[in-house]
Protein backbone atom coordinates (compact mmCIF):
# COMPACT_ATOMS: atom_id res chain seq x y z
CA UNK A 1 0.00 0.00 0.00
CA UNK A 2 1.22 3.34 -0.76
CA UNK A 3 1.45 6.05 2.48
CA UNK A 4 2.36 9.35 2.96
CA UNK A 5 3.01 10.83 6.53
CA UNK A 6 3.15 14.55 6.75
CA UNK A 7 5.20 15.56 9.20
CA UNK A 8 8.52 14.06 9.68
CA UNK A 9 8.17 14.21 13.55
CA UNK A 10 8.56 12.29 16.51
CA UNK A 11 5.47 10.80 15.30
CA UNK A 12 5.36 10.92 11.65
CA UNK A 13 8.72 9.29 11.26
CA UNK A 14 8.13 6.46 14.07
CA UNK A 15 4.72 5.72 12.65
CA UNK A 16 6.11 5.86 8.34
CA UNK A 17 9.07 3.78 9.60
CA UNK A 18 7.75 1.06 11.25
CA UNK A 19 4.72 0.84 8.31
CA UNK A 20 7.61 0.53 5.94
CA UNK A 21 9.06 -1.92 7.95
CA UNK A 22 6.09 -4.19 7.24
CA UNK A 23 6.37 -4.14 3.55
CA UNK A 24 4.25 -0.54 2.99
CA UNK A 25 5.87 1.86 0.95
CA UNK A 26 5.97 5.02 2.64
CA UNK A 27 7.14 8.54 1.62
CA UNK A 28 7.57 10.82 4.84
CA UNK A 29 6.93 14.77 3.71
CA UNK A 30 8.05 17.76 5.87
CA UNK A 31 8.83 21.18 4.90
CA UNK A 32 11.86 21.67 6.86
CA UNK A 33 14.40 21.49 4.07
CA UNK A 34 17.07 20.62 6.67
CA UNK A 35 15.37 17.79 8.39
CA UNK A 36 14.76 16.31 5.03
CA UNK A 37 18.16 16.81 3.62
CA UNK A 38 19.25 15.18 6.92
CA UNK A 39 17.04 12.09 6.60
CA UNK A 40 18.48 11.66 3.43
CA UNK A 41 21.79 11.70 3.96
CA UNK A 42 21.19 8.89 6.64
CA UNK A 43 20.84 10.95 9.92
CA UNK A 44 17.81 10.70 12.17
CA UNK A 45 17.16 13.61 13.59
CA UNK A 46 15.37 12.47 17.25
CA UNK A 47 16.89 9.74 19.33
CA UNK A 48 14.34 6.83 19.27
CA UNK A 49 16.32 3.40 20.38
CA UNK A 50 16.61 1.38 17.04
CA UNK A 51 14.96 4.01 14.98
CA UNK A 52 18.16 4.78 13.19
CA UNK A 53 18.34 1.06 12.09
CA UNK A 54 14.36 0.78 11.15
CA UNK A 55 15.15 4.25 8.52
CA UNK A 56 18.43 2.53 7.28
CA UNK A 57 17.00 -0.52 6.19
CA UNK A 58 13.86 0.61 4.70
CA UNK A 59 15.92 3.26 2.90
CA UNK A 60 18.17 0.56 1.80
CA UNK A 61 14.90 -1.65 0.22
CA UNK A 62 13.33 1.32 -1.47
CA UNK A 63 10.05 1.14 0.65
CA UNK A 64 10.80 4.23 2.97
CA UNK A 65 11.11 7.51 1.06
CA UNK A 66 11.49 11.33 2.34
CA UNK A 67 10.84 14.72 0.37
CA UNK A 68 9.81 18.29 0.61
CA UNK A 69 7.15 17.78 -1.78
CA UNK A 70 3.72 17.36 -0.57
CA UNK A 71 1.34 17.44 -3.96
CA UNK A 72 3.38 14.83 -6.16
CA UNK A 73 3.34 12.27 -2.74
CA UNK A 74 0.09 12.43 -2.31
CA UNK A 75 -1.57 11.97 -5.46
CA UNK A 76 0.09 8.85 -5.55
CA UNK A 77 -1.09 7.71 -1.90
CA UNK A 78 -3.92 5.41 -1.30
CA UNK A 79 -3.49 6.78 2.24
CA UNK A 80 -2.15 10.10 3.79
CA UNK A 81 -1.84 10.56 7.51
CA UNK A 82 -1.69 13.95 9.07
CA UNK A 83 1.51 13.93 11.68
CA UNK A 84 1.86 17.44 12.56
CA UNK A 85 2.27 19.56 15.47
CA UNK A 86 -0.85 20.36 17.52
CA UNK A 87 1.38 22.38 20.34
CA UNK A 88 -0.61 24.35 23.48
CA UNK A 89 -1.68 27.42 22.11
CA UNK A 90 -0.30 30.62 23.07
CA UNK A 91 -2.41 32.25 25.82
CA UNK A 92 -5.51 30.22 25.84
CA UNK A 93 -3.78 26.50 26.33
CA UNK A 94 -5.80 25.50 23.74
CA UNK A 95 -4.40 23.25 21.02
CA UNK A 96 -3.09 24.94 18.36
CA UNK A 97 -4.43 23.29 14.81
CA UNK A 98 -2.79 25.69 12.55
CA UNK A 99 -0.61 23.05 10.72
CA UNK A 100 -3.49 20.45 10.99
CA UNK A 101 -5.69 22.59 8.90
CA UNK A 102 -2.80 23.97 6.86
CA UNK A 103 -2.00 20.12 5.66
CA UNK A 104 -5.54 19.18 4.91
CA UNK A 105 -5.63 22.18 2.56
CA UNK A 106 -2.77 20.99 0.58
CA UNK A 107 -3.54 17.34 0.90
CA UNK A 108 -6.97 17.87 -0.63
CA UNK A 109 -5.54 20.05 -3.47
CA UNK A 110 -3.36 16.80 -4.30
CA UNK A 111 -5.01 13.84 -3.85
CA UNK A 112 -6.26 11.93 -7.22
CA UNK A 113 -9.19 9.16 -6.71
CA UNK A 114 -10.83 7.83 -3.20
CA UNK A 115 -7.95 8.92 -0.72
CA UNK A 116 -8.33 8.17 3.37
CA UNK A 117 -6.80 11.35 4.92
CA UNK A 118 -5.87 10.11 8.62
CA UNK A 119 -5.46 12.02 11.34
CA UNK A 120 -2.42 10.57 13.31
CA UNK A 121 -1.76 13.89 15.21
CA UNK A 122 -3.64 14.28 18.58
CA UNK A 123 -6.35 16.54 17.87
CA UNK A 124 -9.33 17.99 20.05
CA UNK A 125 -13.14 16.35 19.15
CA UNK A 126 -14.58 17.66 16.73
CA UNK A 127 -11.40 18.12 14.30
CA UNK A 128 -12.03 15.73 12.05
CA UNK A 129 -15.65 17.23 11.36
CA UNK A 130 -13.42 20.71 10.60
CA UNK A 131 -11.53 18.72 8.10
CA UNK A 132 -14.47 16.69 6.39
CA UNK A 133 -15.95 20.39 6.18
CA UNK A 134 -12.83 22.11 4.89
CA UNK A 135 -12.53 18.87 2.12
CA UNK A 136 -16.71 19.33 1.02
CA UNK A 137 -16.61 23.42 0.77
CA UNK A 138 -13.15 24.11 -1.16
CA UNK A 139 -12.48 20.55 -3.15
CA UNK A 140 -16.19 19.06 -3.20
CA UNK A 141 -14.70 16.99 -6.37
CA UNK A 142 -12.32 14.88 -4.21
CA UNK A 143 -13.35 11.87 -2.54
CA UNK A 144 -11.92 11.75 0.60
CA UNK A 145 -12.24 9.77 3.90
CA UNK A 146 -11.86 11.40 6.88
CA UNK A 147 -10.29 9.00 9.74
CA UNK A 148 -9.32 9.41 13.55
CA UNK A 149 -6.55 6.80 14.35
CA UNK A 150 -4.85 8.21 17.60
CA UNK A 151 -1.14 7.25 18.17
CA UNK A 152 -0.15 5.94 21.74
CA UNK A 153 3.81 5.60 21.46
CA UNK A 154 5.98 6.11 24.42
CA UNK A 155 9.00 8.08 24.00
CA UNK A 156 12.12 5.48 24.18
CA UNK A 157 9.76 1.97 23.85
CA UNK A 158 7.56 3.89 20.44
CA UNK A 159 8.89 0.84 18.27
CA UNK A 160 7.88 -1.88 20.34
CA UNK A 161 4.56 0.11 21.58
CA UNK A 162 3.63 0.82 16.96
CA UNK A 163 4.69 -3.02 16.69
CA UNK A 164 3.37 -4.87 19.83
CA UNK A 165 0.19 -2.34 20.65
CA UNK A 166 -2.18 -3.07 23.43
CA UNK A 167 -4.70 -1.16 20.78
CA UNK A 168 -5.47 0.26 17.91
CA UNK A 169 -8.16 2.57 17.67
CA UNK A 170 -10.14 3.92 14.58
CA UNK A 171 -12.48 6.34 14.81
CA UNK A 172 -14.60 6.14 10.69
CA UNK A 173 -18.33 5.31 9.73
CA UNK A 174 -16.94 4.77 5.57
CA UNK A 175 -17.11 1.11 4.85
CA UNK A 176 -14.43 1.86 2.01
CA UNK A 177 -11.72 3.78 4.92
CA UNK A 178 -12.60 1.28 7.22
CA UNK A 179 -11.57 -1.62 4.45
CA UNK A 180 -8.67 0.17 3.72
CA UNK A 181 -7.36 0.38 7.35
CA UNK A 182 -7.77 -2.81 8.17
CA UNK A 183 -5.32 -3.42 5.14
CA UNK A 184 -2.81 -0.93 6.55
CA UNK A 185 -2.24 -2.75 10.44
CA UNK A 186 -3.23 -6.09 8.98
CA UNK A 187 1.08 -6.94 8.95
CA UNK A 188 1.37 -6.26 12.83
CA UNK A 189 -0.49 -9.34 13.88
CA UNK A 190 -0.40 -12.77 12.11
CA UNK A 191 -3.89 -13.51 12.84
CA UNK A 192 -5.75 -10.18 13.83
CA UNK A 193 -4.52 -7.09 14.70
CA UNK A 194 -6.19 -4.97 17.63
CA UNK A 195 -7.83 -3.17 16.16
CA UNK A 196 -10.67 -0.77 17.89
CA UNK A 197 -13.02 0.64 14.95
CA UNK A 198 -15.50 3.60 16.49
CA UNK A 199 -16.93 6.84 15.46
CA UNK A 200 -14.56 9.84 14.99
CA UNK A 201 -15.68 11.93 17.54
CA UNK A 202 -15.17 8.96 20.34
CA UNK A 203 -12.32 8.41 18.50
CA UNK A 204 -10.26 11.48 19.08
CA UNK A 205 -11.86 11.71 23.04
CA UNK A 206 -10.02 8.14 23.51
CA UNK A 207 -6.56 9.52 23.28
CA UNK A 208 -7.13 12.85 25.20
CA UNK A 209 -9.05 10.43 28.07
CA UNK A 210 -6.18 7.90 27.89
CA UNK A 211 -3.25 10.73 28.79
CA UNK A 212 -5.27 12.42 31.48
CA UNK A 213 -6.12 9.14 32.86
CA UNK A 214 -2.11 8.40 33.10
CA UNK A 215 -1.40 11.72 34.31
CA UNK A 216 -4.06 11.95 37.01
CA UNK A 217 -2.02 8.82 38.45
CA UNK A 218 1.24 9.93 38.23
CA UNK A 219 -0.38 13.12 40.30
CA UNK A 220 -1.84 10.44 42.27
CA UNK A 221 0.59 8.98 43.53
CA UNK A 222 3.21 11.89 43.84
CA UNK A 223 0.53 13.50 46.24
CA UNK A 224 0.25 10.23 47.94
CA UNK A 225 4.05 10.19 48.45
CA UNK A 226 4.17 13.95 50.28
CA UNK A 227 1.65 12.65 52.55
CA UNK A 228 4.08 9.08 53.42
CA UNK A 229 6.82 12.21 54.14
CA UNK A 230 4.53 13.52 56.89
CA UNK A 231 3.43 10.08 58.43
CA UNK A 232 6.78 7.95 57.73
CA UNK A 233 5.34 5.72 55.42
CA UNK A 234 6.88 4.61 52.56
CA UNK A 235 5.45 5.49 49.04
CA UNK A 236 6.99 2.51 47.24
CA UNK A 237 5.43 0.34 49.30
CA UNK A 238 2.08 2.02 49.40
CA UNK A 239 2.12 1.83 45.31
CA UNK A 240 2.96 -1.82 45.42
CA UNK A 241 0.52 -2.33 47.57
CA UNK A 242 -2.36 -1.18 46.00
CA UNK A 243 -0.79 -1.79 42.54
CA UNK A 244 -1.64 -5.44 43.29
CA UNK A 245 -5.28 -4.86 43.21
CA UNK A 246 -6.11 -5.13 39.36
CA UNK A 247 -8.70 -2.63 39.17
CA UNK A 248 -5.54 -0.15 40.06
CA UNK A 249 -2.36 -2.15 38.20
CA UNK A 250 1.21 -0.79 39.05
CA UNK A 251 1.72 1.43 36.49
CA UNK A 252 2.33 4.70 36.49
CA UNK A 253 2.61 4.98 39.97
CA UNK A 254 6.11 5.76 40.60
CA UNK A 255 6.54 9.03 42.86
CA UNK A 256 8.82 11.52 41.10
CA UNK A 257 8.95 15.17 40.20
CA UNK A 258 6.26 15.24 37.98
CA UNK A 259 4.95 14.89 34.66
CA UNK A 260 6.61 15.89 31.49
CA UNK A 261 7.31 15.17 28.05
CA UNK A 262 5.62 16.38 24.63
CA UNK A 263 2.01 15.26 25.52
CA UNK A 264 0.98 14.57 29.22
CA UNK A 265 1.42 18.45 29.49
CA UNK A 266 -0.44 19.60 26.37
CA UNK A 267 -3.25 17.51 25.96
CA UNK A 268 -4.12 17.52 29.70
CA UNK A 269 -4.84 21.46 28.83
CA UNK A 270 -6.65 20.53 25.82
CA UNK A 271 -9.11 18.36 27.10
CA UNK A 272 -9.58 21.09 30.26
CA UNK A 273 -10.47 23.65 27.62
CA UNK A 274 -12.09 21.55 25.53
CA UNK A 275 -14.39 20.46 28.08
CA UNK A 276 -14.59 23.97 28.95
CA UNK A 277 -15.89 25.52 25.85
CA UNK A 278 -18.62 22.77 25.49
CA UNK A 279 -20.01 23.39 29.27
CA UNK A 280 -18.73 20.06 31.05
CA UNK A 281 -15.30 21.06 32.99
CA UNK A 282 -12.96 18.06 33.91
CA UNK A 283 -12.57 19.28 37.14
CA UNK A 284 -10.40 16.58 38.36
CA UNK A 285 -7.93 16.90 35.03
CA UNK A 286 -7.50 20.77 36.17
CA UNK A 287 -6.65 19.55 39.34
CA UNK A 288 -4.01 17.72 38.00
CA UNK A 289 -2.58 19.69 35.75
CA UNK A 290 -2.65 22.52 38.90
CA UNK A 291 -0.99 20.17 41.26
CA UNK A 292 1.78 18.90 38.83
CA UNK A 293 2.77 22.32 37.68
CA UNK A 294 3.13 23.20 41.76
CA UNK A 295 4.96 19.79 41.96
CA UNK A 296 8.05 20.81 39.59
CA UNK A 297 8.37 24.31 41.84
CA UNK A 298 8.14 21.84 45.46
CA UNK A 299 10.75 19.74 44.02
CA UNK A 300 13.34 22.69 43.62
CA UNK A 301 12.64 23.57 47.29
CA UNK A 302 13.28 19.87 48.16
CA UNK A 303 16.53 19.78 47.05
CA UNK A 304 17.36 23.52 48.73
CA UNK A 305 15.84 21.77 52.08
CA UNK A 306 18.46 18.91 51.70
CA UNK A 307 21.51 21.51 51.38
CA UNK A 308 20.10 22.75 55.17
CA UNK A 309 18.06 25.30 53.55
CA UNK A 310 20.23 27.36 51.21
CA UNK A 311 22.42 26.69 47.85
CA UNK A 312 23.75 30.06 47.74
CA UNK A 313 27.15 29.80 46.25
CA UNK A 314 26.92 26.14 46.29
CA UNK A 315 27.40 23.33 43.58
CA UNK A 316 24.71 21.41 42.80
CA UNK A 317 24.87 18.68 40.10
CA UNK A 318 21.94 17.57 37.97
CA UNK A 319 22.06 13.83 36.93
CA UNK A 320 19.56 13.54 34.21
CA UNK A 321 17.73 16.21 32.01
CA UNK A 322 15.24 14.76 29.67
CA UNK A 323 11.53 14.08 31.12
CA UNK A 324 12.35 10.28 30.81
CA UNK A 325 15.42 8.81 29.78
CA UNK A 326 15.84 7.12 26.09
CA UNK A 327 14.91 9.96 24.93
CA UNK A 328 16.60 13.49 24.11
CA UNK A 329 13.10 15.29 24.53
CA UNK A 330 13.37 17.85 27.14
CA UNK A 331 9.62 19.44 26.33
CA UNK A 332 8.42 20.53 30.16
CA UNK A 333 11.13 18.27 31.42
CA UNK A 334 10.79 18.54 35.40
CA UNK A 335 14.62 19.34 35.34
CA UNK A 336 13.86 22.91 33.65
CA UNK A 337 12.27 24.15 36.73
CA UNK A 338 14.32 22.66 39.22
CA UNK A 339 17.46 23.84 37.82
CA UNK A 340 15.68 27.36 37.17
CA UNK A 341 15.06 27.32 41.02
CA UNK A 342 18.08 26.63 42.11
CA UNK A 343 19.31 29.20 39.69
CA UNK A 344 17.57 31.50 41.74
CA UNK A 345 18.65 30.49 44.94
CA UNK A 346 22.15 31.33 44.20
CA UNK A 347 23.56 27.70 43.29
CA UNK A 348 26.15 26.98 40.23
CA UNK A 349 24.39 24.23 38.62
CA UNK A 350 26.29 21.64 36.67
CA UNK A 351 24.28 19.12 34.41
CA UNK A 352 24.73 15.90 32.70
CA UNK A 353 22.43 13.83 30.39
CA UNK A 354 23.23 11.03 27.86
CA UNK A 355 21.11 12.28 25.19
CA UNK A 356 19.62 15.66 26.57
CA UNK A 357 22.19 18.39 26.61
CA UNK A 358 22.15 19.69 23.22
CA UNK A 359 18.31 20.20 23.13
CA UNK A 360 18.63 21.41 26.76
CA UNK A 361 21.20 24.17 25.77
CA UNK A 362 17.99 25.33 24.39
CA UNK A 363 16.06 26.16 27.24
CA UNK A 364 18.13 25.79 30.44
CA UNK A 365 19.75 28.90 32.02
CA UNK A 366 23.42 29.30 32.56
CA UNK A 367 24.90 26.13 33.80
CA UNK A 368 27.60 23.63 33.12
CA UNK A 369 27.53 20.79 31.04
CA UNK A 370 29.88 17.77 32.35
CA UNK A 371 30.75 14.43 30.38
CA UNK A 372 29.78 12.15 32.99
CA UNK A 373 28.18 11.60 36.40
CA UNK A 374 31.72 11.62 37.82
CA UNK A 375 32.79 14.88 36.27
CA UNK A 376 30.19 17.00 37.43
CA UNK A 377 30.29 15.13 40.81
CA UNK A 378 33.83 17.18 41.82
CA UNK A 379 33.31 19.64 44.53
CA UNK A 380 29.61 19.26 44.21
CA UNK A 381 27.70 19.91 47.83
CA UNK A 382 25.03 17.68 46.58
CA UNK A 383 24.03 15.03 43.75
CA UNK A 384 20.39 15.64 42.46
CA UNK A 385 19.19 12.74 40.08
CA UNK A 386 16.39 13.93 37.95
CA UNK A 387 16.19 11.46 35.40
CA UNK A 388 16.10 7.99 35.69
CA UNK A 389 18.73 6.68 32.90
CA UNK A 390 19.95 3.33 33.16
CA UNK A 391 23.85 4.49 33.89
CA UNK A 392 22.50 6.18 36.80
CA UNK A 393 21.52 3.32 38.50
CA UNK A 394 24.49 1.76 39.68
CA UNK A 395 26.63 4.60 40.91
CA UNK A 396 30.17 4.34 42.46
CA UNK A 397 29.31 5.86 45.63
CA UNK A 398 33.04 5.56 46.90
CA UNK A 399 34.37 7.30 44.10
CA UNK A 400 31.69 10.29 44.57
CA UNK A 401 32.15 10.53 48.24
CA UNK A 402 35.84 10.98 47.36
CA UNK A 403 34.74 14.11 44.95
CA UNK A 404 32.30 16.30 46.55
CA UNK A 405 32.01 18.76 48.98
CA UNK A 406 29.35 17.13 50.56
CA UNK A 407 27.93 13.61 50.16
CA UNK A 408 24.26 14.76 50.11
CA UNK A 409 22.55 12.91 47.50
CA UNK A 410 19.06 13.84 46.34
CA UNK A 411 17.12 10.86 44.49
CA UNK A 412 13.72 12.52 43.15
CA UNK A 413 12.90 8.95 41.49
CA UNK A 414 13.70 6.86 44.07
CA UNK A 415 16.14 4.68 41.97
CA UNK A 416 17.92 4.01 45.38
CA UNK A 417 17.26 1.92 48.48
CA UNK A 418 17.87 4.44 51.54
CA UNK A 419 20.67 1.62 53.44
CA UNK A 420 22.54 1.11 50.26
CA UNK A 421 23.16 5.44 49.81
CA UNK A 422 23.37 5.94 53.49
CA UNK A 423 26.06 3.14 54.34
CA UNK A 424 28.53 4.76 51.83
CA UNK A 425 27.80 8.14 54.48
CA UNK A 426 25.60 9.70 52.22
CA UNK A 427 22.84 11.58 53.51
CA UNK A 428 19.99 10.52 51.29
CA UNK A 429 16.74 12.32 50.43
CA UNK A 430 14.02 10.38 48.34
CA UNK A 431 10.42 11.20 47.36
CA UNK A 432 7.57 9.88 49.68
CA UNK A 433 10.06 8.47 52.00
CA UNK A 434 10.99 9.25 55.67
CA UNK A 435 14.44 11.44 55.00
Amino acid sequence: MRIVMIGSGYVGLVSGACLADFGHHVTCVDKSVAKIDALEAGEVPIFEPGLDMIIEQNRKAGRLHFSKELARSVAEADVVFIAVGTPSRRGDGHADLTYVYAAAREIAAAVSGFTVVVTKSTVPVGTGDEIERIFREEFPEQEIAVVSNPEFLREGAAITDFKRPDRIVIGTEDARATQIMREVYRPLYLNEAPLYFCERRTSELIKYAANAFLAMKITFINEIADLCEQIGADVQKVAKGIGMDKRIGDKFLHAGPGYGGSCFPKDTLALVKTAQDFGSPVRLIETTVSINDNRKRAMGRKVIAACDGSVRAKKIAILGLTFKPNTDDMRDAPSITIVQALLDGGASVHVYDPEGMDAARGVLGPVTYGKNPYDIAAGADAIVLVTEWDEFRALDFNRLKELMQNPVLVDLRNIYPTDEVTRHGFRYFAVGKRN
